[in-house]
């Protein structure tokens, strides 16, 4: 087996990493750092995240420059401030028996002008998101007409981001004479691009095939119906104690949903998002990288160059628009070579989706079976028992105190108190999944009722201005109830109907009796028909497969039709449907289908959950 000294790493270098616990090195560094050290050709290194591509450019930087002249010789473009300040961080421990190494991380969300202090003093290695290097760019700042190196890191992500006319500028003002290192974890179109516009010769350096995820990663998946999908977040939470996870939703909102009702739930959670400041970020990923909280929610973007060791579970509470995009979110897990587990909870339809990112990582996905409460009780159970054998006990402290305990407990046999200790945690869990139902998801597309819950209608819908997610509060706020006492929500446009825990119905009833919404009484009533039938008394209002008015109802059947007359239409995957607007779907496209429209409909950019709107590369 190689070593770090074998690959020809400098002494000082080589004494800084193994300060750092660095033994040996990993593939991609194995394979990258002889190469780069050559210094003689532009280069593409493939593999995926968590593989230790920071040092496979790294150490050769570290060793290249001349740190002796004070001008910028490299520069190291990646696209998050997270990431921004991890590279920054390592490349200054590589380099810290080193005179006269300055390494500045340039990013946003921080003072520019304290950043261009930094880059006046002398900065051999600027490492910087794109568009804050463009603002010093612009601000003629900066000189990188030196620059012997450019680094881009985590390429396809900066691509996605769409950050390439900041890559075009900065690019344009370095050497034309300079090397160009791209590190990429999957060869996307625009990574060639990159390759091909900026790249002279370039050399490749792959570690597995193309795309393909790490080898130590498990691949599962639950099917299960759409509104049982927090639950099963919950069982899958619950059956795995000591989880350390990050959970993965596609927009803003549905992150910070899940994350409320996780913290309301008792979970220890957070959430990161694009609608946080950064100061919150910070917060929040400070308790993370802790372990003060144990799942963090998060969107692609806020989640991109997130380096956390340890994390044991990645969820995909929804899967990513792009193939490509699940690589990225399964890395989080299995990094440094350890091992990880990536779940996805998913409903049939999109069984299609978990098929076809298997040809894009080459890796097959075990389907499983949401545990049962029996299950995650016994999990528990266990977990308690071992974390009760291994906690070091404080002779010293508890001491003054063993008199009175001992006093206390002498009445109570061995048994009988293990008994009781046990319990006191263990009820809660007992209690909670006693009488817990099966989540698999329904492949017979049999009953549409739930056991144990109550079907009911409310005099609210999509017209008064609510999604699921606000019924859903609105009736747990109002009742003072559990997210999970309420099942499936059926959102129509002027009414709408939900179920609820039967045990909770008269809590329900009683607490709605005499609320309001905006002024408006709530009228809340049991509905003893099917859906189906209620939409037939009340006139189809509903926006699924049809328009306003029964007239329309020919053009847009359950999967979406042609939706209405004029505007919009489309063949949307829920409904053309009509709002009084337009016929191309909801006011504000919600998640009906539907083309474009010229006030709203489903393909309208103002909704970003709108089916209709067409992300870069489909399933």
């Amino acid at each position: 087996m190689n070593t770090f000294e074998t690959l020809g790493i400098d002494g000082k270098i080589l004494s800084a990493i193994k300060d750092m616990g660095f033994e040996n090195p990993m593939p991609i560094q194995e394979k990258a750092i002889p190469e780069l050290l050559k210094n003689d050709s532009d280069y593409i290194c493939l593999a995926q995240t968590g593989t230790g591509k920071t040092a496979a450019f790294g150490l050769p930087l570290a060793q290249l420059i001349d740190f002796e002249s004070p001008k910028a010789q490299a520069i190291v473009l990646c696209p998050t401030r997270e990431l921004c300040m991890q590279i920054t961080g390592d490349i200054t421990n590589f380099t810290k028996n080193i005179r006269g190494a300055n390494i500045v991380a340039v990013y946003g969300g921080a003072s520019i002008e304290g950043q261009i202090n930094q880059i006046k003093r002398g900065a051999q290695i600027i490492v910087a998101t794109p568009g804050r290097m463009v603002d010093i760019i612009n601000r003629k700042k900066v000189d990188l007409s030196e620059i012997q190196w450019a680094v881009l890191d985590e390429a396809d992500e900066m691509l996605n981001m769409g950050f390439k006319e900041d890559l075009d500028i900065i690019l344009s003002k370095t050497s034309a004479e300079k090397h160009t290192w791209l590190f990429s974890a999957t060869m996307a179109q625009g990574v060639a691009d990159i390759a091909r516009n900026y790249m002279s010769n370039a050399k490749e350096i792959s570690v597995g095939k193309k795309n393909q995820g790490a080898e130590n990663i498990s691949h599962i998946y639950y099917v299960v119906h759409a509104r049982d999908k927090y639950l099963a977040l919950k069982r899958i939470a619950d059956f795995n104690p000591d989880i350390y996870g990050i959970i993965f939703c596609r927009t803003r909102a549905e992150t910070q949903t899940v994350a409320d009702h996780l913290i309301k739930d008792g979970y220890s959670a957070d959430c990161i998002h694009g609608d946080l400041s950064q100061a919150q970020r910070d917060s929040v990923m400070k308790k993370y990288r802790s372990k003060t909280i144990q799942m963090l929610v998060a969107t692609d973007v806020a989640a991109r160059g997130i380096d956390v060791d340890d994390v044991t579970h990645v969820i995909n509470y929804s899967l990513p628009d792009e193939a490509e995009n699940y690589t990225h979110r399964s890395g989080r897990t299995a990094r440094a070579g350890k091992s990880g587990v990536s779940i996805a909870i998913i409903n049939m339809k999109e069984i299609g989706k978990v098929r076809f990112i298997e040809r894009i990582i080459n890796k097959k996905f075990t389907e499983a079976k949401i545990p049962s409460g029996k299950e995650i009780c016994e999990k528990q159970l266990f977990s308690l028992i071992d974390k009760s054998i291994n906690t070091p006990i404080n002779e010293k402290e508890i001491e003054p105190y063993l008199p009175k305990i001992f006093g206390q407990l002498e009445h109570l046999s061995k048994e009988d108190i293990i008994k009781r200790l046990i319990s006191t945690e263990f009820n809660r869990f007992l209690e909670y999944y006693k009488n817990s139902n099966d989540l698999a998801g329904d492949r017979s597309h049999s009953s549409s009722h739930t056991a144990g819950f109550k079907r009911m209608f409310i005099s609210l819908g999509r017209l008064d201005g609510v999604d699921k997610g606000q019924l859903l509060n609105i009736l747990c706020t109002g009742a003072d109830l559990a997210s999970t006492s309420i099942g499936k929500i059926d959102l129509m446009n002027s009414y709408s109907f939900f179920e609820v825990d039967i045990k909770d119905l008269e809590k329900l009833k009683s607490a709605f009796e005499q609320h309001d919404y905006k002024g408006r009484k709530i009228k809340i009533e049991e509905s003893e028909k099917p859906a189906d039938e209620k939409r037939e008394r009340y006139g189809d209002r509903d926006s699924r497969g049809g328009g306003e008015k029964r007239e329309f109802r020919k053009f847009g059947g359950d999967r979406g039709g042609y939706g209405g007359k004029r505007d919009g239409g489309g063949r949307g995957s829920y409904g053309g449907g009509g709002d009084r607007k337009s016929s191309g779907g909801s006011d504000r496209g919600g998640f009906s289908g539907g083309g474009e429209s010229r006030e709203g409909g489903a393909g309208s950019r103002r909704d970003k959950f709108a089916k209709g709107s067409r992300p870069r590369k489909k399933f």
